[in-house]
């Protein structure tokens, strides 16, 4: 049986590999590949990766990755960047 944490796993590991994964691609993504277990509509009407996965795709890549809000994407610390908080626009 599927987890957060199986979900979460692959969103790191798309990200090591690409270095930035937007929301919008991961989210249909997820749906695909997991199921509509792992994800949500928002109260926009848009669809959403669930609370769960997010939770535990921080704990994996706390320290080592940012929410770039501008750009609605996660992407890897540039070399030499410090991390600063979670988020940045």
């Amino acid at each position: 049986m599927t987890t957060d944490i199986d979900v979460a796993n692959w969103m790191k590991d798309q990200l090591d590999n690409l270095g930035r994964l937007y929301q919008e691609q991961a989210v249909y993504s997820i749906l695909k590949l997991f199921g509509k277990t792992f994800v949500y509509q928002n109260d926009n009407g848009n669809l959403a990766i669930s609370k769960g996965v997010l939770k535990e795709f921080r704990k994996l890549t706390e320290g080592n990755a940012i929410w770039e809000r501008s750009e609605k994407a996660w992407r890897k610390l540039y070399q030499n960047e410090k991390y600063k908080g979670r988020q940045t626009e």
